[in-house]
């Protein structure tokens, strides 16, 4: 994620080092990401985490992964 160079205020956002809400503005520099209060002058670049792998499902798929077949047993309703 990336922002832009424009710094712009994040609502509802709660400054970590003085608890200040709606004082943080995001932006970019030099291709990184910063989070900054405008109340006490904490700064901080932000690290985002990579994107979870997909979980499979029938679309991604290969065909023998597909082709596989499990037994199933059914249980008598009494």
């Amino acid at each position: 994620m990336s922002f832009s160079q424009k710094r712009r205020f994040v609502a509802g956002a709660v400054c970590p080092k003085c608890s200040a809400m709606d004082k943080l503005v995001v932006y970019n520099e030099d291709g990184k990401d910063f989070r900054e209060c405008v109340a006490c002058g904490f700064k901080d670049e932000m690290h985002f985490k990579p994107v979870a792998r997909e979980l499979d499902n029938r679309v991604n798929q290969t065909e023998e992964e597909k082709n596989q077949i499990e037994a199933v047993k059914i249980i008598p309703f009494e």
